[in-house]
Protein backbone atom coordinates (compact mmCIF):
# COMPACT_ATOMS: atom_id res chain seq x y z
CA UNK A 1 0.00 0.00 0.00
CA UNK A 2 1.09 3.56 -1.07
CA UNK A 3 1.70 5.83 2.06
CA UNK A 4 2.49 9.30 2.48
CA UNK A 5 1.56 13.21 1.44
CA UNK A 6 0.57 12.18 -2.31
CA UNK A 7 -1.47 9.04 -1.59
CA UNK A 8 -2.90 9.75 2.24
CA UNK A 9 -6.58 8.46 1.67
CA UNK A 10 -7.24 4.54 2.41
CA UNK A 11 -10.31 4.09 4.28
CA UNK A 12 -9.14 2.12 7.44
CA UNK A 13 -11.80 -0.66 7.63
CA UNK A 14 -10.85 -1.64 3.79
CA UNK A 15 -7.29 -2.14 4.84
CA UNK A 16 -8.46 -3.82 8.46
CA UNK A 17 -10.74 -6.36 6.40
CA UNK A 18 -7.71 -7.20 4.11
CA UNK A 19 -5.67 -7.96 7.71
CA UNK A 20 -9.13 -9.56 8.70
CA UNK A 21 -8.95 -11.85 5.72
CA UNK A 22 -5.05 -13.24 6.45
CA UNK A 23 -3.33 -10.03 4.36
CA UNK A 24 0.27 -8.80 5.46
CA UNK A 25 0.13 -5.17 4.37
CA UNK A 26 3.30 -3.31 4.05
CA UNK A 27 2.93 0.23 3.14
CA UNK A 28 6.25 2.24 1.07
CA UNK A 29 6.40 5.69 -0.27
CA UNK A 30 6.36 6.62 -3.41
CA UNK A 31 7.46 10.39 -3.06
CA UNK A 32 10.05 9.06 -1.51
CA UNK A 33 11.57 6.67 -4.74
CA UNK A 34 10.80 3.72 -2.69
CA UNK A 35 10.66 0.93 -4.56
CA UNK A 36 7.24 -1.68 -4.51
CA UNK A 37 7.48 -4.62 -2.11
CA UNK A 38 7.30 -7.66 -3.63
CA UNK A 39 3.32 -8.83 -3.15
CA UNK A 40 0.49 -9.95 -4.82
CA UNK A 41 -1.50 -6.48 -4.89
CA UNK A 42 -0.03 -3.22 -5.05
CA UNK A 43 -2.68 -0.49 -4.03
CA UNK A 44 -2.10 3.23 -4.79
CA UNK A 45 -4.90 5.15 -2.96
CA UNK A 46 -6.17 8.37 -3.55
CA UNK A 47 -4.22 11.83 -2.42
CA UNK A 48 -2.79 14.28 -3.92
CA UNK A 49 -0.31 13.58 -6.62
CA UNK A 50 -1.26 16.38 -8.37
CA UNK A 51 0.50 18.70 -5.49
CA UNK A 52 3.68 16.48 -6.03
CA UNK A 53 3.29 15.75 -10.03
CA UNK A 54 7.07 16.71 -10.11
CA UNK A 55 8.84 14.78 -7.48
CA UNK A 56 6.45 11.59 -8.40
CA UNK A 57 7.36 12.00 -11.96
CA UNK A 58 11.04 11.98 -10.91
CA UNK A 59 10.96 8.91 -8.58
CA UNK A 60 12.54 6.34 -11.03
CA UNK A 61 13.26 3.84 -9.06
CA UNK A 62 9.42 3.66 -7.76
CA UNK A 63 8.53 3.86 -11.43
CA UNK A 64 10.45 1.13 -12.85
CA UNK A 65 9.35 -0.96 -9.58
CA UNK A 66 5.80 -0.63 -10.53
CA UNK A 67 5.82 -1.06 -14.22
CA UNK A 68 7.71 -4.41 -13.52
CA UNK A 69 5.35 -5.28 -10.67
CA UNK A 70 2.57 -5.18 -13.63
CA UNK A 71 4.19 -8.50 -14.82
CA UNK A 72 3.40 -10.27 -11.55
CA UNK A 73 0.97 -8.60 -9.44
CA UNK A 74 -2.62 -6.98 -9.41
CA UNK A 75 -2.13 -3.42 -9.32
CA UNK A 76 -5.31 -0.95 -8.20
CA UNK A 77 -5.09 2.50 -8.02
CA UNK A 78 -7.99 4.82 -6.89
CA UNK A 79 -8.07 8.36 -7.82
CA UNK A 80 -5.04 9.81 -6.71
CA UNK A 81 -3.87 6.17 -7.49
CA UNK A 82 -5.67 6.07 -10.62
CA UNK A 83 -3.98 9.40 -11.99
CA UNK A 84 -0.43 7.70 -11.57
CA UNK A 85 -1.05 4.61 -13.22
CA UNK A 86 -1.92 7.27 -16.34
CA UNK A 87 0.06 8.25 -18.86
CA UNK A 88 0.84 11.78 -18.18
CA UNK A 89 -0.95 14.36 -15.34
CA UNK A 90 -1.19 18.15 -15.98
CA UNK A 91 -1.05 20.68 -12.79
CA UNK A 92 -2.59 23.21 -12.03
CA UNK A 93 0.33 25.26 -13.80
CA UNK A 94 -0.40 23.52 -16.83
CA UNK A 95 2.89 21.53 -16.40
CA UNK A 96 2.37 18.45 -17.40
CA UNK A 97 4.43 15.45 -15.90
CA UNK A 98 4.84 11.97 -17.38
CA UNK A 99 3.39 9.19 -15.10
CA UNK A 100 3.62 5.29 -14.75
CA UNK A 101 1.97 4.62 -18.18
CA UNK A 102 0.40 1.60 -17.61
CA UNK A 103 -2.92 3.03 -18.22
CA UNK A 104 -3.83 5.25 -21.50
CA UNK A 105 -5.10 7.87 -19.04
CA UNK A 106 -4.47 11.72 -19.14
CA UNK A 107 -5.78 13.61 -16.44
CA UNK A 108 -5.57 17.92 -15.98
CA UNK A 109 -6.28 20.17 -13.20
CA UNK A 110 -5.45 23.17 -15.54
CA UNK A 111 -9.08 23.20 -15.70
CA UNK A 112 -10.53 21.73 -12.96
CA UNK A 113 -14.06 20.60 -12.46
CA UNK A 114 -15.83 18.99 -9.17
CA UNK A 115 -16.82 15.57 -9.94
CA UNK A 116 -18.67 14.50 -6.77
CA UNK A 117 -21.19 11.91 -5.12
CA UNK A 118 -22.00 8.41 -4.09
CA UNK A 119 -21.62 5.88 -6.84
CA UNK A 120 -22.69 2.10 -7.43
CA UNK A 121 -20.42 0.32 -9.34
CA UNK A 122 -20.51 -3.26 -10.98
CA UNK A 123 -17.80 -5.11 -12.48
CA UNK A 124 -17.55 -8.74 -13.92
CA UNK A 125 -13.94 -9.64 -14.15
CA UNK A 126 -11.62 -10.06 -11.30
CA UNK A 127 -10.34 -8.68 -9.20
CA UNK A 128 -13.45 -7.01 -8.23
CA UNK A 129 -16.13 -9.65 -9.60
CA UNK A 130 -19.64 -8.20 -7.59
CA UNK A 131 -20.92 -5.42 -6.55
CA UNK A 132 -19.62 -2.29 -4.95
CA UNK A 133 -20.89 1.07 -3.02
CA UNK A 134 -18.32 4.16 -3.82
CA UNK A 135 -17.69 7.71 -3.65
CA UNK A 136 -16.47 10.29 -6.33
CA UNK A 137 -15.02 13.20 -5.35
CA UNK A 138 -11.94 14.84 -7.30
CA UNK A 139 -10.94 17.90 -9.50
CA UNK A 140 -9.52 16.38 -12.04
CA UNK A 141 -10.69 16.41 -15.89
CA UNK A 142 -9.85 13.68 -18.12
CA UNK A 143 -8.17 14.67 -21.26
CA UNK A 144 -7.41 10.83 -22.57
CA UNK A 145 -9.24 7.66 -21.09
CA UNK A 146 -8.82 4.67 -23.55
CA UNK A 147 -9.20 0.68 -22.71
CA UNK A 148 -11.50 -1.18 -21.38
CA UNK A 149 -13.98 -0.19 -18.62
CA UNK A 150 -13.44 -1.25 -14.92
CA UNK A 151 -16.72 -0.34 -13.78
CA UNK A 152 -20.44 -0.14 -14.95
CA UNK A 153 -21.80 2.82 -12.92
CA UNK A 154 -24.87 4.09 -11.33
CA UNK A 155 -25.32 7.34 -9.21
CA UNK A 156 -26.77 7.08 -5.56
CA UNK A 157 -30.40 7.26 -7.33
CA UNK A 158 -29.77 4.67 -9.78
CA UNK A 159 -29.06 6.64 -12.77
CA UNK A 160 -27.08 5.47 -15.06
CA UNK A 161 -23.92 6.93 -15.61
CA UNK A 162 -20.80 6.23 -18.43
CA UNK A 163 -18.47 3.59 -17.27
CA UNK A 164 -15.69 3.99 -14.44
CA UNK A 165 -11.90 3.43 -14.43
CA UNK A 166 -9.74 1.65 -16.97
CA UNK A 167 -8.14 -1.57 -16.99
CA UNK A 168 -5.17 -3.04 -18.75
CA UNK A 169 -3.43 -6.74 -17.92
CA UNK A 170 -3.22 -6.96 -14.18
CA UNK A 171 -3.40 -3.07 -13.51
CA UNK A 172 -7.03 -1.18 -12.67
CA UNK A 173 -8.36 1.67 -11.03
CA UNK A 174 -11.00 4.55 -11.04
CA UNK A 175 -11.76 7.72 -9.71
CA UNK A 176 -14.39 5.85 -7.71
CA UNK A 177 -13.44 5.49 -3.69
CA UNK A 178 -14.74 1.53 -2.74
CA UNK A 179 -16.09 1.92 0.80
CA UNK A 180 -17.54 -1.48 0.69
CA UNK A 181 -19.17 -4.26 -1.33
CA UNK A 182 -22.82 -4.62 -1.48
CA UNK A 183 -22.99 -8.10 -0.54
CA UNK A 184 -21.11 -10.01 2.33
CA UNK A 185 -18.05 -10.97 0.06
CA UNK A 186 -14.15 -9.91 0.77
CA UNK A 187 -13.52 -6.76 -1.32
CA UNK A 188 -10.59 -8.44 -3.32
CA UNK A 189 -10.37 -11.53 -3.73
Amino acid sequence: VAQDEAFAFAYPHLLDDWRAGGAQIETFSPLNNEPVPPCDLVFLPGGYPEIHAARLAGSSTFIESLRSASQSSDIYGECGGYMMLGETLTDADGVTHEMAGLLELQTSFARRQLHLGYRNLSAQIMPFKGAFKGHEFHYATTIKAEGAPLFDATDAEGMHLPPMGLRHGRVCGSFAHIIDRLDSAPIWD
